[in-house]
Parts: C-alpha cells; structure tokens; sequence
C-alpha cells in the first residue's frame, strides 16, 4: 500500500531498557497547533509514560513545544492526552498488564500521510544482566565491524 511514513520523534532509551513483548499503532486526540508543532518536528516522548483509567488510554509527560504561531490557541506542553485504540485492544492490553505484570511504554511518534500515530509497546522491564548482555553484544558487533573496514581497506 506505501503509506508514507515520516517519523517525528523516537524512544531509544525503551529498547535498551525492556524487552518489547508486543506493538500497538494508537492515534492521538490533538489540537490544531500541536499538529503545527509536530510538523517542524517539536517533540519528545523521552520522560513519557501510558496509564490506562477507565478504559481509556491517556499518555503523560509527552512534551510538544508551544507552535511559535499559535499565540492563544497554544495548550500546555505537558498536558495529558488520549490516544485512540479500539476497545478490544485496549482490553487486550489491559489484561496483560494485569497479569503478567508488563508496562506499557510509547515506543516512537510519526505522520502516517497526514494523520500523527504513536507506537505504543507491551514491554517486559529488563534486568541489569539482561542489560550487560546487550552492551557486549553490541561491542562485539562493533568490532566485527571495525576489522571487516580494516580487512577491506588492504
């Protein structure tokens, strides 16, 4: 279908940090001049976190800067929003949260044509081990690398 798919912002950090157990695509309730801020690439789910209260969805913490434009019509930075996900999945998610003890964590925010989405995830906290291991996975990967580019040069 080629659905053109322009990313905003991302949460690196979450990888590092869990294991993503599942993914969900949600839409998010904005105003006129957030979208404007979203555009020009003014946001940050890095503190953010998701909480599900009354069978909603809301995301906290996720900062979009005030649209320089926008005078009145601007909102709070900060300010709580709701994310748009069909009820069986948020039933789906919560009964997982609530049984295998995962968290849910927004993963990366983009324009899908001209719609804003945020990737949400199902994710499993990882341990200080489980973290250790992916750092030497990565320094071996890294070194591998580096001798492939010495090998090549010669």
């Amino acid at each position: 279908m080629g659905e053109n798919i322009k990313l905003i912002a991302n949460n690196k950090k979450a990888y590092f940090d869990y294991f993503i157990e599942d993914k969900y695509e949600a839409g998010i309730a904005l105003h006129g001049t957030e979208v404007k801020s979203l555009r020009m690439g003014k946001c940050s789910i890095k503190e953010s976190f998701l909480r599900i209260e009354n069978g909603e969805v809301y995301i906290y913490n996720m900062h979009i800067s005030p649209y320089e434009k926008g005078n009145i019509f601007n909102k709070d930075p900060l300010r709580v929003r709701k994310l748009l996900l069909h009820k069986y999945e948020i039933n789906k998610i919560n009964g997982q949260l609530v049984q295998k003890g995962y968290t849910l964590i927004p993963l990366q925010i983009y324009f899908k044509g001209s719609i804003v989405k945020l990737e949400i995830g199902l994710a499993r906290g990882k341990k200080l081990y489980d973290k250790r291991q992916d750092i030497a996975k990565k320094d071996q990967r890294r070194e591998a690398e580096k001798d492939f580019k010495v090998k090549n040069l010669y």
